[in-house]
């Protein structure tokens, strides 16, 4: 039986310098894995994949709002639009909005035909800056539209509060709190001789 001990002694013996070594090599794959991973990642930046009016295109007039579409949800800290005419002006009106992966430019009235070239740069989803420039052509100038608050015209202003408080009229009492208020009493009243019933039962 000893024998058989010093003998297999020697075999578990040259066993272990391996289990170290087959240990180690799983760990150093997974560092490599995430290192590369990391790497590639951060060189990926959000790209612009689409406009409107779109780079090149030539539009009616200028839209409203100029939109720009990205390959992913960029930050809307730091976020610029420029929209600049042939003579450098600005038609760019408030500040960017960014939904999901889409930057919107509000753009104002009574913009002249012509060209335009679009200046935008916003942070990347990695925080890293992007930025472009694109243009496109308007075949006329948009005129200023009438703010429809203003030539509604006071007439219907006041008229609108009269009807509305002539239809309020009709339900200004609080029914349902009345309503309320008498449930509450009615399961008060039923509580209050159910205990009664059981008080007088126990004295009994």
């Amino acid at each position: 039986m000893s024998a058989l001990l010093h003998a297999r002694r020697p075999r578990s013996a040259r066993r272990r310098p391996f289990r170290p070594l087959a240990a180690i090599v799983p760990a150093v794959l997974l560092v490599l894995a995430v290192l590369l991973g990391t790497g590639g990642a951060a060189n990926a930046h959000d790209e612009l994949t689409g406009s409107n009016p779109a780079e090149g295109a030539t539009v009616e007039v200028l839209p409203p709002t100029l939109e720009l579409d990205f390959s992913n949800v960029p930050s809307g800290i730091g976020a610029q639009v420029q929209v600049l005419d042939e003579a450098g002006t600005d038609w760019a009106d408030g500040p960017v909005s960014i939904v999901d992966r889409s930057a919107s430019q509000p753009l104002r009235s009574g913009a002249p035909a012509g060209s335009y070239t679009v200046n935008w740069r916003v942070v990347s989803s990695d925080s890293h800056p992007i930025e472009g420039t694109f243009a496109f052509r308007t075949q006329q100038g948009s005129t200023t539209v009438p703010d429809a608050v203003s030539t509604a015209g006071p007439v219907d202003a006041q008229d609108a509060p009269d009807n509305e408080t002539q239809a309020a009229g009709v339900s200004d009492f609080p029914w349902s709190i009345v309503l309320m208020i008498g449930v509450l009493v009615v399961i008060a009243v039923a509580l209050a001789v159910t205990a009664r019933r059981r008080l007088g039962a126990g004295r009994q």
